[in-house]
């Protein structure tokens, strides 16, 4: 057991730190992004021992994506908040939330503000769209590249759970939604192409990634739900405390 821990202690410890930002991710944490980069240093590690160069390259995509999150994460804090327009309490694609300074939060009297604000987005149309089309682009070529060029011994699921990931940690970085469903078909995929290729340890992380992607899905709708107003009484009760919307701080902060 004691040899067993020794010779996998670095893919123990990538499992480790990457439940715990997923952990983070749920609660929408700026500190995952920290954590992000330090799991994929690990698992850059690990991947390339075993012949997954996408996953490999995909921990370098991460690394990336973690300083940009971060950025992005902590430029958008204190700036602007977003006031739901719709009964779903997320912020609807095509129909941008109106924006509050934050500061002007904390001193807003009157019923329950705070539980009318959320930063969680929902997906535009065309913003899917791209999406879906990068994926598979980007599958296509992975695939093409790891069996031509590489080792991999199942470069078509490599490549497809290196695409999907690729795309679910960019809508990561701009709060959507959506992305926990590509994280539920990416993991589930995750678990079964790593069983074959008997990386246990790492299986088991992402099943764990699978089942708490599903919590995240829930999770994240069922907080978004807490701050449900509609944009009549909504904007009704802005206009009341003279507080003043900014279509340009909700172009800087609002993807769709």
């Amino acid at each position: 057991m004691t040899g067993w821990l020794s010779a996998n202690f670095i893919e123990l410890f990538g499992a480790v730190t990457g439940i715990a930002y997923v952990i983070l991710e749920i609660r929408r944490n700026i500190w995952l992004w920290p954590l992000g980069i330090v799991t994929s240093a690990v698992y850059m590690y690990v991947f390339a021992s075993n012949g997954f160069y996408a996953n490999m390259g995909l921990q370098g995509y991460y690394l990336v994506i973690s300083v940009y999150g971060w950025y992005a994460w902590h430029a958008e804090k204190g700036k602007v908040v977003y006031i739901e327009r719709s009964s779903s309490g997320v912020a609807e694609p095509g129909n941008p939330p109106s924006a509050l300074p934050g500061e002007n939060i904390g001193n807003t009297a009157g019923p329950s503000m705070q539980e009318r604000v959320t930063d969680v987005r929902r997906v535009g149309r065309v913003t899917a769209l791209l999406c879906a089309v990068s994926a598979a682009v980007l599958w296509v070529l992975l695939w093409l590249l790891l069996a031509r060029a590489t080792d991999s011994p199942v470069p078509l699921w490599d490549g497809l759970i290196a695409s999907l990931s690729v795309v679910a940690t960019w809508m990561l970085t701009r709060k959507y939604l959506e992305q926990w469903y590509v994280w539920i078909v990416a993991n589930a995929i995750a678990v079964a192409v790593y069983l074959a290729a008997g990386l246990y340890p790492t299986a088991v992380l992402f099943f764990v990634y699978f089942v708490m992607a599903i919590i995240g899905l829930r999770t994240w709708k069922k907080q978004s739900a807490t701050f449900a107003t509609s944009y009549v009484k909504t904007t009704d009760f802005v206009r009341r405390r003279g507080l003043r919307s900014s279509e340009s701080d909700v172009e800087k902060g609002y993807g769709g």
